[in-house]
């Protein structure tokens, strides 16, 4: 599914260069939830972002279903993103210009097949999952920063992705909203087979995991598995009821919204 050959990644300044990942390998299998944790600076973001294609490493490979990120231009990339990848950022990434309910629908905006009213009513059923419904149609800055959070978090599942890369999902969130993202996160894995990766400080969010990869000055330095009982875990947060798609305000056409994306 995923997996790291002997990636390295450095950033250059007036004074040094800082390796901020040094030769790291690892393998990820279809299904599987991984979280990675470590101290702040030890390149666990940066790891990530490698991972989803978003930055290139300076030596090493990361392939992907059998396609190395490394070698694929900005446009295979996009595109293999739209199709495979969700991300949840840790400082939201939200654009400014459209409601909620767009924002959570862009990886779909930028499907030719789908018509606005399909994309808007998935997304809003999404966003309904995350208790966001009611917000659907706020602008990010009519919106606090925990919900916020939970608008990336409902991007990120639009696409119904193979894999989830999520940079501390629940950091900006009170312990009712960080469980019902812990609930959905499991869902995908165990219902759906989404691959997770989620850097996290959370040891209650790395409990969740089949396994745990522990970072230090840009290595992995450990490795840990967590026991099964994790799959049994119940989960109802997708009920039928949070499935259901709501009705929203008439909304631009399809096309002035990718105007507005991009």
């Amino acid at each position: 599914m995923l997996n790291f050959e002997t990636v390295s990644k450095s950033f250059p300044n007036d004074i040094e260069t800082i390796h901020v990942l040094k030769n790291i390998s690892f393998r990820i299998e279809t299904g599987e939830f991984v979280a990675i944790m470590g101290p702040s600076g030890s390149g666990k973001s940066t790891l990530l972002g490698v991972a989803a294609g978003l930055d290139k490493p300076d030596t090493g490979s990361v392939i992907l279903d059998d396609v190395d990120l490394t070698k694929e231009d900005e446009s295979n990339l996009a595109s293999l993103r739209a199709k495979k990848i969700g991300f949840i950022f840790q400082n939201f990434q939200l654009l400014p210009g459209l409601t909620a309910v767009e924002n959570v629908g862009i990886p779909l905006f930028l499907d030719p097949t789908l018509s606005e009213k399909k994309i808007l009513e998935k997304a809003k059923s999404i966003l309904d999952s995350v208790a966001m419904g009611p917000r659907a149609n706020h602008f990010p800055k009519q919106l606090s920063g925990g919900e916020e959070q939970r608008v990336a978090i409902a991007r990120s599942f639009v696409n119904d992705p193979k894999i989830i890369f999520a940079d501390e999902p629940t950091a900006n969130l009170d312990s009712k909203n960080s469980q019902t993202i812990f609930d959905l996160l499991l869902y995908r894995n165990q219902e759906q087979g989404t691959t997770i990766i989620v850097v996290t400080h959370d040891p209650d969010v790395a409990k969740l995991a089949d396994r745990i990869l522990y970072m230090h000055d840009g290595e992995i330095v450990k490795e840990t598995r967590n026991k099964a009982q994790k799959k049994n875990q119940k989960n109802t947060s997708l009920s039928s009821k949070n499935r259901e798609g709501g009705s929203t305000k008439k909304s631009q056409p399809k096309k002035k919204i990718q105007k507005r994306i991009k």
